[in-house]
């Protein structure tokens, strides 16, 4: 038995209809270097991100996903994988915040039918609605009660990405009754939603995270996507990619924040004009141990890129199977995006944090702000733990066990 590997069959290539994955990514760039002149003046003050997400509802990168003929980009996911890599590159905490509309945005097709989940897109293209909340589980979840007059949603929903900006949010919810979890669509400007600024964390400042009650919050059948029940008799294996896809972005946001912080030494280490001396050799560009460092670095980051690089051949594989994919397909799938998990965090603790070495004591200036990719770094590798990605892998390789069906926090 091999760690994992792909499915054979093809990616599934981009809506013909659309601009294409080069026009994307040059949108990605463009962006990216637009969040980057004022990244550190944008971190350091901590306001909620609206003007961030006007910028990219004017790219077009919140309807990415979306067919162009329902209003969207015609994208695939590994083409809305590389953006958001782009994107962390310069600024994490945004591409945390897009990363995490991208999966609840799209979790309609994993949880619910196709005629539905196309007629929420449709509405969510057309008003260029933001996505925000989540649907990993959480104790206690927010509970689903059938009333005379319908569906009524009440509890608290903890820490959860972009709730401060969100015109949709996605809510793991619990039935009253049976306990079966749901994937519930509510709107927070709905009567009885009441949205809290209280994250306070060090890293990921920007990604509007926050916390969500629920007072008797009316819920329409429509929004009700499906269940997030973890029982094989309930979830075929179509619907349990949901888990490696929303891992999949963890690892681009990885990736791109472990490249964007080698990128910001290294052109600060070239931009050093200091004087090189034979006795003074330290954090000159001729210090064996810095060039070594570097060298370091950057194997550890382009060797998670290529592991990343397979992860995505294998998930855009198993969406092309759609209903036909098997279960262990299905677990090959989420140990390959497991590993690729577990290699993105490695390389991106290691670079955050020996960046600031590289560069020395002038990474202490607060002006700099370069301590935030290790910062943002930090905050994601709480919520999404290194250790969990590995006991999968191990769990896999030496006992065959599939992983759990886990979504991203």
């Amino acid at each position: 038995m091999g760690v994992a590997s792909a499915p054979s069959c093809p990616a599934p290539p981009s809506d013909p209809s659309g601009p294409g994955r080069a026009h994307w990514l040059r949108v990605a760039r463009e962006a990216a270097d637009d969040l980057a002149t004022d990244a550190v003046a944008r971190e350091q003050s901590g306001k909620a991100p609206f003007d961030e997400v006007s910028r990219l509802r004017e790219a077009g990168l919140l309807t990415l996903l979306t067919a162009a003929g329902s209003g969207g980009g015609g994208a695939d996911w590994a083409t809305a994988c590389a953006v958001v890599r782009e994107i962390a590159a310069a600024d994490g905490s945004i591409a945390r915040l897009l990363g995490c509309h991208y999966f609840v945005s799209w979790s309609a097709r994993f949880f619910s039918g196709p005629a539905p989940a196309a007629r929420l897109e449709q509405r969510s293209a057309a008003q260029q609605w933001c996505w925000g909340g989540g649907l990993a589980h959480q104790e206690p979840s927010p509970t689903l009660a059938r009333t005379a007059r319908g569906a009524v949603l009440d509890g608290r929903q903890s820490y959860a990405t972009g709730v401060l900006v969100a015109d949709r949010l996605a809510v793991r919810a619990v039935r009253a009754d049976t306990g079966e979890p749901l994937a519930v669509v509510v709107d927070p400007a709905q009567r009885g939603v009441s949205v809290h600024d209280d994250a306070d964390t060090f890293g990921q400042r920007l990604a509007a995270g926050g916390s969500v009650e629920f007072d008797a919050v009316r819920v329409g059948a429509d929004d009700i996507l499906g269940s997030l029940s973890a029982d094989e008799d309930l979830l075929s294996p179509r619907t349990a990619l949901a888990s490696p896809v929303g891992h999949l972005v963890s690892v681009q946001l990885l990736l791109g924040l472990a490249e964007g912080v080698l990128s910001e030494a290294r052109e600060y280490r070239r931009a050093d004009r200091t004087p090189w001396h034979p006795a003074r050799p330290a954090g000159s560009a001729q210090d064996p141990q810095l060039l070594a460092c570097y060298g370091e670095l950057a194997v550890l980051t382009r060797s998670a890129s290529a592991l990343a690089a397979q992860a995505v051949d294998a998930v855009s594989g198993g969406l092309t199977r759609g209903e036909d994919l098997g279960y262990d397909e299905c677990a090959d799938i989420s140990v390959l995006v497991a590993m690729a998990e577990a290699a993105a965090a490695r390389a991106a603790q290691e670079s955050s944090a020996r960046a600031l070495d590289i560069i020395g004591v002038r990474s202490a200036s607060a002006g700099r702000d370069l301590d935030r990719f290790w910062r943002d770094t930090r905050t994601h590798t709480l919520y999404e733990p290194l250790a969990h990605r590995l006991r999968d892998v191990g769990d896999y390789f030496l006992n065959g066990a599939h992983p759990p069906f886990v979504l991203p926090a």
